[in-house]
């Protein structure tokens, strides 16, 4: 079965403590869901029309997986923390198996 990816970039940080604040409750919410951390920000080499920005990638088991642990009330509540502190680009895809 493919895995899942939640892939987030971020284009600014406007409220660093807000971000701090998700932090706090997106980590636990992730591991509880069932997702592992392979990227949280660090050296980033941007080619052809990319932005080194900000990334985070975490997998999951499958799609399905981190679909649900997106929707989850724990993330939401993250979600409701960060608010307005960032713009990003936050993307669910499935692997290929």
């Amino acid at each position: 079965m493919p895995k899942g990816y939640w892939v987030s970039v971020y284009r600014t940080i406007a409220d660093p403590e807000k971000l701090a604040a998700y932090n706090k409750l997106a980590g636990p919410a992730v591991k509880a869901g069932g997702g592992r951390t392979f990227v949280r920000g660090g050296r980033v080499a941007a080619y052809d029309a990319g932005l080194a920005e900000r990334t985070v990638l975490i997998e999951f088991d499958s799609f399905e997986q981190a679909v649900a642990a997106r929707e989850s009330a724990a993330y939401q509540e993250a979600l409701a923390a960060l608010a307005d502190g960032v713009e990003r680009d936050f993307r669910i895809v499935e692997g290929i198996d």
